[in-house]
Formats: C-alpha cells, sequence, structure tokens
C-alpha cells in the first residue's frame, strides 16, 4: 500500500467514525404500540434514558403540616395568593420552594432580607404570579396533566430558572438581500438540528396557527395547506418528540397521520396540552415581561415562556409520571371556607 493510500484511508476511517459517533450505538429497545405490521414502535435507547433520569429524580417532601393553625395572613403580612393557607401549611410550602427553585440562594432570591413583606423584588412579584399559575394548571388543565400535577419543581429542578425556557429567536445573522430563508436551516436544537423553521414555538404555542397540514386526497385537490406551512408543522413535531424523548408513534399512527380514530389516547393529551401551553404563555408568562429586568429578556424584548420540553424535559411524562400534587394539595387549587366560615 502506498503512503498516499494509507493516508486516503486513514481518512476515510476516521470519517466513518465520526458519522458512526452520531449514531445511537446499541442496545436499542422497541416496544409495540400498535397492531403488527403499522410502524407503531416506540424506540428506546437505555443509555440515553438512563442520562435523563437523575435530573427527573423527585425530591423528598416536608411531612404534611397540620390543618388546624391559624390563617397565614394573622402572622405574615402582604400575603396575596396564599391566603386560604394557615400558618404551617404557609411555612411548609415556602420551604418547599425554596428548596425546588432556590437552594442555593434561599430565601432571600424572592424576599427582601430583614422585611419579607417588601415587594420590591421582581422575582417575589413573579413567584406570585407562578403559584396563580400552578394552581390554575391543576384546577383547571386535568385533561392534560391529570391527577398527576405539577408544582414548582416541575419545571425548575433546584434552579431559580428554569432550564427550557423560550424567547422569539431573531434567527441567525445573513447579509443584507440574501433572499428569504423562511427561517429555515438555522440548525437548532428546538427542531432538533433539521432543516426546518427555527422557531415554531411563537407560531403555535404563542399563535393558535393552524397545525394540521395531512390531506386525506391526491395532490392538488383538496388540501390548501402549502409546503412553508407543512415544514412549519413538522418542526414542532420535532420539538415534541425530542421534548418527550419519543418517536412520531406515540400519538399517530404511522399509516394515516391524519386519522384521529387510528391515533393514541396520547394524541388527545398532546392536543390539551399544546392549548394549556399557549394559555399559559398568553396569560400569564408573556405579560411578565414589564416585571422582568432587561437581561431577563429575549432579544426582541419579549418576557421567557414554556414548550413541552419546560415540564417534560426529555420524557414522555414529566419526573417520568410521580406525582409531587398530592404531596403538596395547597397547589391543587385555592384551598375553600369551611362551612361555619361561609355567611
Amino acid at each position: 500500500m502506498t503512503r498516499l493510500s494509507m493516508k486516503l484511508w486513514g481518512a476515510a476511517a476516521l470519517a466513518g467514525c465520526l458519522l458512526l459517533a452520531g449514531c445511537e450505538r446499541p442496545p436499542i429497545e422497541s416496544i409495540q404500540r400498535g397492531y403488527r405490521g403499522t410502524g407503531m414502535l416506540q424506540v428506546y435507547n437505555p443509555r440515553t434514558v438512563e442520562e435523563v433520569r437523575a435530573s427527573n429524580e423527585v425530591p423528598a417532601s416536608i411531612p404534611l403540616a397540620p390543618g388546624d393553625s391559624p390563617k397565614a395572613t394573622t402572622v405574615y403580612q402582604n400575603v396575596q395568593v396564599l391566603n386560604d393557607l394557615t400558618v404551617a401549611e404557609f411555612t411548609r410550602l415556602m420551604v418547599s420552594m425554596t428548596t425546588w427553585v432556590s437552594p442555593k440562594e434561599g430565601c432571600n432570591y424572592c424576599h427582601m432580607p430583614g422585611n419579607f413583606a417588601d415587594d420590591s423584588m421582581y422575582q417575589k412579584k413573579v413567584a406570585r404570579r407562578m403559584l396563580e399559575m400552578t394552581r390554575h394548571i391543576n384546577a383547571d388543565w386535568q385533561k392534560h396533566v391529570a391527577d398527576t400535577g405539577v408544582t414548582c419543581y416541575t419545571c425548575h429542578r433546584g434552579q431559580p430558572v428554569p432550564a427550557e425556557i423560550w424567547t422569539q429567536d431573531l434567527g441567525p445573522n445573513t447579509a443584507a438581500n440574501a433572499g428569504n430563508r423562511f427561517g429555515q436551516n438555522a440548525a437548532t436544537m428546538q427542531v432538533r438540528l433539521a432543516s426546518l423553521p427555527y422557531d415554531p414555538f411563537s407560531k403555535y404555542l404563542k399563535g393558535d396557527a393552524n397545525i394540521p397540514v395531512a390531506g386525506d386526497t391526491a395532490l392538488p385537490a383538496g388540501n390548501p395547506h402549502d409546503i412553508k406551512e407543512t415544514e412549519g408543522t413538522y418542526a414542532l413535531m420535532m420539538h415534541f418528540s425530542g421534548a418527550l424523548g419519543v418517536n412520531c408513534t406515540y400519538c399517530h399512527n404511522s399509516r394515516a397521520f391524519y386519522d384521529w380514530d387510528q391515533s393514541t389516547p396520547q394524541r388527545e393529551k398532546a392536543w390539551y396540552g399544546i392549548r394549556m401551553v399557549r394559555d399559559l404563555n398568553n396569560a400569564y408568562l408573556e405579560p411578565l415581561g414589564p416585571t422582568y429586568p432587561p437581561n431577563r429578556l429575549g432579544p426582541t424584548g419579549d418576557a421567557p415562556k414554556a414548550n413541552c420540553s419546560t415540564c417534560h424535559q426529555g420524557v414522555y411524562k414529566p419526573l417520568f409520571g410521580v406525582s409531587m400534587l398530592k404531596d403538596h394539595p395547597e397547589l391543587a387549587g385555592a384551598k375553600p371556607e369551611p362551612v361555619a366560615a361561609k355567611k
């Protein structure tokens, strides 16, 4: 073998290794979730599943507080959201929230030292709204979260700012008059590095643009949607896949993606989930823009918002389906007044 041949062989071997490095190495597990021959398989790599397991472990809960102590409003000042809780319940939740959101910073992440009633810190104002949002999810969006529910930890995982949030993406810098890219080829992780529109969130998870584009008749008749719309839908589907760690057949039957009658129950869950995220972004998260300091806003000045990854973080059910809400019923919604107290 000549020296040139050896160099070419070595270059080819290196290129092959680099290509293989991007592939999933065995063992791969597949789970059949539909009739044979329909391609209804979920494919998992135990190695990558194990990698996300640590970040989806549930922290230990503080024992439930007795419910017979005085109302928190009789002891603490400026309680605006959790005014239905007792002192014991309120204190327990505050300690839990500190563990979930700011374990390093402690209470002073939201509260002014020496004056917890003070409202000058933006974090406290945001936390109030997030508590209202959490109760809203658990009380009004059970068709998506069911009885499992959510807590602050579902998104925060021990960090003041959740790892998975989004603001409007301006896209890559391009030369003037370089043509209309239609938001493509930016190779962002939002769409799993696919050649698809890089911002599927502004249109579908804040706006209410139509998502289904599949037709059940041969082209060109019967389907008013164009290729650009189709690429936008696929970008959103790629986000779903990465956010939940699943493939398309988690929700769809591969023989008829458009057909609801042949889809799995998870597709209905996803339908409600999309509308829940839109609700949260428009009613709770985007309006917080004026509350945040400039460094917490996106390039266009918009507030951080949620997508599917915010809660799911790579698994089909947040925290692998373990419910923290049962140990924190005060987040399920406002407690009803005792019968004796009603007039």
